[in-house]
């Protein structure tokens, strides 16, 4: 493969953790085969930048300089709230020259307000979908997925779904051994997929202030093929089962019933993702008792059966 040059953006209070999750894996993919990317960072003049955590950033060159960018990636971070317009200018003529065009946290912003994401389907941080949805009613905001492929143009979600994104490329370009060798290193999964959403079940839902339904919530996550009815884990509370399904969606914005459905499709879903497990034995593990049961739940949820699924969304094998 010929080497690829992988270009980040920065700009004054840059999120530093969306330039440096994705390079760490980048970088680390050209360590486990040396030769394949060639790293580069760019502000508008070269000059150093300050994050938005404080830290200052020293760029390899000037945004004007000549560039053969093969993957540009555009960072979030508070600097996107009142866009440079000068960088967006300049993201605006340079961004269709790269063959993949790319975008952490609220980059996104970037991009539409350069032009580069109309009528295309992106994401953005979960906070400002809203915000671009209204600004740039040309782009389809779609809130949920930790990353969203259109084309020749990635966007993604919150600050460490730019890992996830920079995993799948990598895997991608150079097969999952590389990517896995890289998350390895890195101590994060090997790979949420795309679609996965922003929030697990566990962030979905809000954490309950007593502690006898925090301990409900970790056993529910913990044991997903357990009876979890209302009165069982009424149970485990000592509370009675009408006081226990009014204080848990008091304290947690949901339903016993609705958290139980998606720690089980969150846990399916992993399952189908990362092993080989039958689906017999994965509707066991995760709650549902039957196939049917799981393929019902995912149709409902997902509108895939449970094989389906895996085909679509477990990682392919390396090349």
């Amino acid at each position: 493969m010929a080497q690829r040059t992988v270009l980040f953006v920065l700009f004054d209070a840059v999120q530093s953790l969306d330039v440096t999750g994705p390079l760490e894996v980048f970088m680390g993919a050209e360590q486990h085969v040396p030769g394949t990317y060639r790293i580069r960072t760019a502000s508008l003049d070269g000059a150093p930048v300050r994050t938005s955590s404080g830290l200052t950033l020293v760029p390899d060159q000037a945004l004007g300089d000549p560039l053969d960018a093969h993957t540009l990636v555009v960072p979030g971070g508070q600097g996107t709230r009142t866009p440079d317009p000068a960088l967006v200018g300049w993201l605006r003529e340079h961004g269709p020259r790269a063959e993949r065009l790319v975008s952490v946290c609220t980059g996104a912003i970037l991009l539409a307000a350069a032009g580069l994401l109309e009528g295309r389907r992106a994401t953005t941080h979960w906070a400002y979908c809203d915000k671009l949805a209204r600004d740039h009613p040309d782009v389809e905001v779609d809130p949920d997925p930790i990353y969203v492929r259109d084309g020749h143009v990635a966007t993604s979600a919150g600050v460490t779904s730019g890992i996830d994104l920079a995993l799948a490329l990598v895997e991608e370009d150079l097969g999952r051994e590389v990517a896995l060798g890289i998350a390895r290193h890195l101590v994060v999964f090997l790979r949420r997929p795309g679609n996965q959403a922003q929030f697990s079940a566990q962030l979905a839902a809000q954490t309950a202030q007593r502690e006898p339904l925090r301990d409900v919530q970790r056993w529910i996550t913990e044991h997903p093929d357990a009876d979890l009815t209302v009165e069982s884990l009424a149970t485990r509370a000592s509370l009675s089962p009408r006081h226990f399904a009014r204080a848990f969606q008091t304290e947690t914005g949901m339903t016993p019933g609705r958290y139980v459905d998606r720690v089980r499709l969150e846990h399916a879903r992993r399952l189908l993702e990362d092993t080989s497990d039958g689906i017999e034995e994965i509707s066991r593990a995760s709650g549902y008792g039957t196939p049917e049961a799981m393929r019902r739940a995912f149709v409902r949820a997902l509108g895939a059966a449970p094989a389906e699924y895996r085909r679509r969304f477990r990682p392919a094998p390396a090349r």
